[in-house]
């Protein structure tokens, strides 16, 4: 397979081409590879909008769009130049997922594509297979008689590891819902800087500055704004001054989780890149501490460069592994710890949809022991009133429910703490009968959220003597 370098870009297909074919062998970061391909090109806004749409589009729909073009195409498909293979899987993805785009648009562009990229030669077999795909709908058509993991696998365009293990976990009702969700386009969604505004001064303030803006109060969080059709955000004066960040909301439900108050000293441990930091200095009123940990030091400048936006000065950055934080921080103890922990990512696929293809089975298993080692950490650093924190963006149990059992096994004088539910708001409170044990596991489709694991540990003499 020929990795020769392409030529130069000219188009919104194109780019989504070269992107997708870096993003394949180079295992790049798709969020990463686009946004620089994007910078660099300086297309204009429904240029970028096409592009971004394609590239995450292809990828959430990789394994379905593959079995489609095994149906039209006579070689192994991995035997096809990388960029030609992107450049058929991008044409599948519109001819069956887009329906605002002609079809004889699709396949013309791509002839083009061909043409540029390659030679008359390959032009001519890309455009026998998308006509092809036309004369013949029904063979793209997805069995309706498959098994569950295979049926739910291929509609949805999910490894059938990851179909079959959530099946065992979550049932099949639930896991379908789950992977639906997964395809859908997230939200933009803002946090109000509590510093500076309330949620409802901040919908007034950008409905003047941006009057399209499509903005509604999350159901989810307090501070959280819904936003549709708000446009560059870089370039939105609230955003600018200070008034918000972007954050998801079910993220924001960590800090209001670790319920801190003005004067305490808290420790983040795994801190980049910041939300919650911030979040957790805007609900202490910019008062006390907060020790914000992370294992990379060009992120620790990050988190002081937002919270400069944003008005806040008691956050301390210091470089380490969270699991060096006993001796980095000796002699230290802390009213409030965040154990944001690092994880497979498979709470948001939606924005990340090449994770799907990245984990493999055993992953969840490999990084659990990390997560373990942090939290026994944690622990080391809890003074008698030490309320700790553990949240992973994931829906897999052996990082969550798991760490936490074998953290209660080896630790008899911390439980979980069942006052978390008094921390969160009505809606969460009411879906997740778990809360009043300590912990819950958010799945992505409940609320159209990302997928979030979020508990709270405290010491059990705390308890008795509260």
């Amino acid at each position: 397979m020929s990795k020769r370098k392409l030529p130069a870009l000219r188009s919104a297909r194109e780019l989504a081409v070269r992107v997708l074919t870096d993003v394949e062998q180079r295992q790049a970061y798709s969020n990463l590879e686009l946004k620089h391909a994007l910078a660099e090109a300086a297309f204009a806004p429904r240029d970028v909008a096409l592009a971004t749409e394609l590239v995450y589009g292809t990828l959430g729909r990789l394994y379905t769009l593959d079995w489609m073009l095994g149906r039209f195409v006579s070689k192994p498909l991995h035997k096809l130049d990388g960029w030609v293979r992107n450049l058929l899987r991008m044409s599948f993805y519109q001819l069956s997922y887009l329906d605002r785009i002609p079809d004889r648009a699709v396949v013309h562009e791509a002839v083009e594509i061909a043409k540029h990229f390659g030679h008359a030669g390959i032009a001519g077999m890309v455009n026998g297979v998308l006509r092809s795909r036309l004369r013949e709908p029904g063979k793209v058509e997805i069995p309706a008689d498959l098994p569950p993991v295979e049926r739910i696998s291929l509609q949805y365009s999910h490894p059938k590891w990851m179909v079959r293990e959530w099946i065992k976990q979550y049932g099949e009702a639930e896991t379908e819902a789950m992977c639906a969700a997964n395809n859908e386009p997230p939200a933009l969604s803002l946090r109000a800087n509590a510093l500076r505004t309330t949620r409802d001064e901040l919908i007034a303030q950008i409905g003047k500055q941006t009057p399209d803006a499509e903005l509604t109060p999350s159901e989810v969080a307090p501070e959280g704004v819904v936003a549709h059709e708000l446009g560059n955000i870089a370039e939105l004066p609230a955003y600018a001054s200070g008034s918000c960040t972007v954050q998801d909301e079910s993220s924001m439900l960590v800090a209001r989780a670790v319920a801190p108050a003005s004067g305490m000293q808290v420790l983040d441990m795994c801190a980049a890149p910041g939300g919650k930091t911030t979040h957790i200095a805007e609900l202490m009123e910019n008062r006390g501490e907060i020790t914000a940990l992370d294992i990379h030091d060009h992120k620790i400048k990050l988190i002081e460069a937002n919270a400069f936006r944003l008005g806040i000065s008691i956050i301390k950055g210091q470089a380490g592994d969270a699991r060096d934080a006993a001796k980095l921080l000796a002699g230290q103890t802390f009213d409030r710890i965040l154990v944001d922990a690092p994880c497979t990512g498979l709470g948001v696929i939606r924005r990340k949809p090449d994770i799907k293809w990245q984990k493999k089975p055993g992953d969840a298993e490999a990084i659990s022991s990390i997560q373990y080692e942090i939290l026994q950490t944690a622990a080391e650093l809890a003074g008698p009133d030490t309320k700790i924190v553990y949240s992973t963006c994931t829906v897999e149990p052996e990082e969550n429910e798991h760490v936490l059992r074998r953290f209660l096994a080896d630790h008899p004088e911390w439980e979980l703490d069942e006052t978390l539910a008094d921390d969160m708001p009505e809606a969460v409170r009411h879906k997740y009968p778990t809360l009043v044990e300590g912990y819950m596991q958010m799945l992505p489709h409940h609320f159209h959220t990302d997928g979030f694991f979020i508990s709270r540990l405290r010491k059990i003499n705390a308890r008795k003597e509260a």
